[in-house]
């Protein structure tokens, strides 16, 4: 999670009092004064969290001697409590809140917090299984799965992808010896461990390897081997499962958009998020939204007890309750959602004993109860994001929509300053995970905050609406995906503007940085006094958001002298992260495309923003899922004249699954080759010919050689000329070199780079290329070390080289010259 958690709940009560605080006279002051913030558990509620931090990762009788200092000051402030009640401190000019009383609290809270982290610690460090991962010995673990599989990198060659498992082992043997455990391990395991449902039994055969101090999962394991499944899960933990799977079929015929945020919005489940719609959403600090948010909690319990307003107050709260532990329940206790499930309960007691409720009080024991149950949750950034986001509005958001009203609409004013307040409060953490500053963070927030409630209500509906009844269920995804459209509006939109991400340092020093100038900007503009209200202020505010909808900018960029999307851009290489999708353009509305980059890379957006509606010819250059995962997508979005597929006969599954996509689409195939059949051909207004592989090469490579037998085609246009390289190694390199020497032919004004810039590079391809403009489309932070530096060096020689990871999208525009259009760091 990487944007800030707008609590509704904690917005709510600031805002409230932010109503009350402004109904004063028309003077220029708002009324009177707020009420003084209850910051009497803060101290408690910090120092416990920073005990925490540093004893999860410290030994249990560090942790334990820190308990025992505690206890010496709370001894030490209850003496002087005492000494002063029998000194005089009922004396009426004697202070009400004395120090010593919070030192005796925050003394006894954080001894509890180390006290509690020091038992964890030790069971976690003791036993058979810390003993068989200290040796580095081979050992059987059985234990229950705690959350879904998440996909992670995959190898290109592995069609199945591999999955990352969190499992509670509960019994552990090695080396002749049998023992229970109660510990967290991470198992990395192949595709077939993603269909592992929460709460499974399983057992695995691996040889642990230590985690990093201080992570909650004791060891990392990782298996080629398929699990071994021995027990289903729990009643109550089969409800939750097929409540879950029934909401993702109900949302599959969807738009791939609507397809992912649905099941995200409603129960966090996002793994059908298409990969571009992810990254427009942490540029825009919108990640919450899929996050399970306090938001979401709010908004669930805040619907369950408006429905049933008619209720005693006491029935009300049981109902709340129930709605409460089944939305945790369904959702899964995430830090977020632990700490707002928390604040939310005491919310309930408040209202079953007839007393309001404070936000910051609630906060700070939600913090203070959820390390003592779980200290590790101290190094969760979601958890200090969520935590941090609530007091953000707790304390800022009143004093902003106060100063704001001065200068727009009071309605406005509030909801800008609801998510205003939680992304200042978060920016200096977000930088420790994108070091980029989101200046358009707010607007976007505003923009999706309307579509919130209905896409979490609709969707939660669908859910529980289609584990009953599935057509039901799919009536209200549909109706849920109305919202969630308009919350991928305002991702892709803000995110598509420019200077979405503006480079920070994301160290120590950035974030201090960018904590001081918040600090110093929330002062000086409490300084500030309050202006006049101006009516042309809101009349602007309102059109400068109308204009960053597509429809409008477009409108107007299309009567602005060089403004608005290149219409004569000639070729395009996609950011579809660590993957390969090259377009050439071959008529006013279609194009040549070179591959399709990996499932849910979201290449159909590549070829909407190019306006490209028909592909007159699709080179598929070889069966990995970084080059082919994504057709589906492609097929769903385009109308496919003629496909190209690599003679490759492995790996099995993925040439199966294309040729059975390829013909569900009535899209004529062939196999190319150098001197085949479909060697050579015309499609539109592009002249194309394969390169590499030869049928003798193809024949002869080994079965593995799936790099090799990469079709390397040569693509001409009237404005540019072009080589794709797949992902050929060095003989399929030294047979493309023979091919372009053979033919004799000007050097290619584009080059797309063989294998993401892999370090096997040919020299002599290299030189005998020498393009104008190298394209290396690679994903950024790749586990692979693409691109290598010693094949930028090759390249540089003869013209700029660009890459994906740094650029984003490449255009290649006609100008009349040639001219690159893309995001690179100068």
């Amino acid at each position: 999670m990487t944007g800030p958690d707008v609590d509704s709940a904690a917005g709510a009560h600031a805002i409230t009092a932010g109503r009350r605080a402004g109904r004063g006279r028309d003077s220029g002051d708002d009324g009177p004064p707020p009420s003084p913030v209850d910051a009497r558990l803060v101290p408690a509620a910090l120092l416990s969290w920073a005990a925490a931090l540093a004893a999860v990762a410290a030994a249990p009788a560090t942790a334990l001697a820190g308990a025992g200092a505690c206890l010496a000051i709370a001894g030490i402030a209850a003496a002087a409590l005492v000494r002063r009640r029998r000194t005089g401190g009922r004396h009426r000019a004697a202070p009400l809140a004395p120090p010593a009383g919070a030192v005796l609290l925050a003394a006894m809270v954080v001894a509890a917090v180390l006290t509690s982290t020091a038992a964890q610690s030790h069971a976690r460090s003791s036993g058979l299984l810390a003993d068989l991962v200290d040796r580095g010995a081979a050992a059987d673990l059985t234990g229950r799965v705690l959350d879904e599989p998440q996909p992670i990198a995959a190898r290109e060659w592995d069609d199945a992808g591999r999955f990352r498992v969190t499992v509670g082992a509960t019994e552990v043997s090695g080396r002749g010896s049998v023992s229970a455990a109660d510990a967290e391990v991470v198992v990395l395991g192949p595709g077939s461990w993603g269909d592992l449902a929460l709460g499974e039994e399983i057992r695995v055969r691996a040889t642990p390897t230590p985690t990093a101090p201080g992570e909650e999962a004791v060891a990392l394991l990782s298996t080629d081997r398929e699990p071994d499944r021995l027990a289903r899960p729990p009643w109550h933990l089969r409800g939750v499962n097929h409540i879950r799977a029934s909401l993702r079929e109900a949302a599959a015929d969807l738009p791939p958009d609507a397809r992912g945020l649905v099941p995200g919005i409603a129960v966090g489940d996002d793994r059908a998020v298409p990969t571009g719609l992810t990254e427009d959403m942490r540029t825009t600090a919108l990640t919450h939204l899929t996050a399970v948010s306090g938001a979401h909690v709010a908004i669930v319990l805040g619907t369950v007890l408006a429905v049933c307003a008619w209720m005693p107050r006491r029935a009300r709260a049981v109902v709340g309750a129930v709605a409460l532990v089944a939305f945790v329940a369904l959702v899964r206790p995430e830090p977020s959602v632990s700490r707002s499930a928390l604040m939310g309960a005491v919310v309930l007691t408040g209202l079953l004993l007839g007393r309001p409720s404070r936000a910051l009080p609630a906060l700070c024991t939600a913090v203070v109860l959820l390390l003592l149950a779980d200290p590790w949750m101290s190094r969760s950034y979601g958890f200090a994001l969520s935590v941090l986001a609530t007091a953000g509005l707790v304390l800022l958001a009143r004093p902003w929509a106060r100063w704001l009203s001065h200068v727009m609409p009071r309605w406005l004013a509030t909801v800008v300053a609801v998510p205003g307040a939680a992304q200042a409060a978060c920016g200096p953490v977000v930088l420790l995970l994108q070091p980029a500053l989101a200046p358009y963070a707010v607007p976007a927030n505003v923009m999706a905050a309307p579509a919130v409630p209905p896409a979490t209500v609709l969707g939660v509906s669908a859910a529980l609406v289609a584990s009953l009844w599935p057509a039901g269920g799919g009536v209200l995804a549909a109706a849920a995906a109305g919202p969630a459209w308009w919350i991928a509006l305002a991702a892709r939109t803000f995110a598509g503007l420019p200077g979405a991400a503006l480079p920070w340092p994301g160290t120590v020093a950035g974030v201090l940085g960018l904590a001081l100038l918040t600090a110093l900007g929330l002062a000086a503009l409490a300084r500030v006094g309050p202006p006049r209200p101006r009516p042309w202020l809101p009349a602007t505010i309102a059109a400068a958001l109308l204009l960053v909808m597509p429809g409008p900018r477009q409108a107007v960029a299309g009567i602005l002298p060089g403004a608005g999307p290149a219409s004569n851009w000639v070729a395009a290489q996609c950011d579809v992260g660590q993957g390969s999708a090259f377009l050439l353009r071959s008529g006013p509305s279609a194009a040549v495309m070179v591959d399709v980059g990996p499932a849910g890379s979201d290449p159909a957006g590549c070829l909407t923003s190019t306006g490209t509606d028909r592909l007159d010819l699709l080179v598929l250059t070889h069966p990995h899922s970084d080059h082919v995962g994504a057709l589906p997508e492609v097929l769903a979005a385009v109308k496919v004249d003629r496909a190209l597929v690599s003679p490759a006969t492995a790996p099995r599954h993925t040439v199966e699954t294309v040729a059975a996509q390829l013909a569900a689409a009535d899209v004529p195939t062939e196999v190319a080759t150098a001197d085949g059949g479909a060697a050579a051909g015309r499609s539109g207004a592009v002249s194309w010919e394969v390169l590499w592989p030869t049928s003798a090469a193809a024949d002869v490579l080994p079965a593995d050689a799936v790099n090799d037998r990469s079709v390397a085609v040569h693509l001409a246009a009237p404005e540019l000329s072009a080589v794709a390289l797949g992902d050929v190694e060095l003989d399929g390199q030294a047979g493309v070199l023979r091919a372009v020497r053979a033919a004799g032919r000007d050097p290619p004004d584009v080059v797309v780079m063989a294998h993401h810039g892999s370090p096997r590079q040919h020299p002599g391809l290299a030189a005998a290329l020498a393009p104008r403009v190298t394209l290396v489309s690679v994903g950024a932070d790749n586990d692979y070390g693409h691109p290598a530096a010693t094949a930028l060096d090759l390249y540089r020689p003869h013209g700029a080289v660009l890459r994906t990871d740094e650029c984003g999208p490449i255009t290649l525009v006609a100008r009349p010259e040639l001219a690159v259009s893309a995001a690179c760091p100068r």
